[in-house]
Formats: structure tokens, C-alpha cells, sequence
């Protein structure tokens, strides 16, 4: 149950920021432009985000599939932490990818402990 709704949490937020970035929304050019990035590379990293979304979903029937798309959303998150940091953000601008990432790391480690 607990690995169910953390695989929603993930999945729902990750696909709708996703989305956004792939729609380019205008919050969203905004932030891509504020972080050094062009708008098609924030698209390419909201396909990735929707792919690990979906990879997420289907973990929940293939485990395997699940820790390998939590792993690449890990990395995602450590890669917006870095954007943060190199832009010098402050602490809540970095709030939301600390807080997927406990997310993910939560739904990582009893997803491996699922596979043992």
C-alpha cells in the first residue's frame, strides 16, 4: 500500500512538471531561462520526468522497471539541485526537488527491498 501511494506521489508530480515542461509553459520558459537552460533542453527534461512517471507506474507490476525509473528521477533531482546551487537559489527554490527527491528515495528503497 505505503509503495502504491508513494508511486502515485511520484507519478502524478513528475508527469504534470513533465508536461509543463514540454508544453513550455510560460512559468515554465520562465524558470528554464532563469536556470541557463534553453527551452528545448527543459523539454527533453520533461520527457524524461514523464517517462520516469510512467516508469514508476509500471514498477508497481515489474519492480525492476520501478527502481530503475526512481533511479534516473534521483538523478534528475540531483541534477535541478545543481542548477540551484550553480544559480546561488535559495532554500525554497530548491524545497520541491529536496522534497521529491525524500519521495523518491523513499519509494527507491522499499522498492529494492520489494526485489530481495
Amino acid at each position: 500500500m505505503t509503495l502504491t501511494v508513494l508511486a502515485a506521489l511520484l507519478a502524478l508530480g513528475f508527469a504534470t512538471l513533465g508536461l509543463s515542461k514540454v508544453m513550455a509553459h510560460p512559468a515554465m520558459r520562465e524558470r528554464s531561462r532563469r536556470l541557463g537552460f534553453s527551452v528545448a533542453a527543459y523539454r527533453r527534461i520533461g520527457l524524461l520526468e514523464i517517462a520516469g512517471a510512467a516508469g514508476v507506474l509500471l514498477g508497481l507490476l515489474q519492480p525492476v522497471l520501478g527502481v530503475l525509473a526512481a533511479g534516473g528521477l534521483l538523478l534528475l533531482l540531483c541534477g535541478a539541485l545543481g542548477a540551484h546551487l550553480r544559480r546561488r537559489d535559495g532554500f525554497a527554490e530548491a524545497v520541491p526537488a529536496l522534497l521529491f527527491g525524500l519521495v523518491d528515495a523513499a519509494y527507491l528503497g522499499l522498492s529494492v527491498a520489494v526485489l530481495r
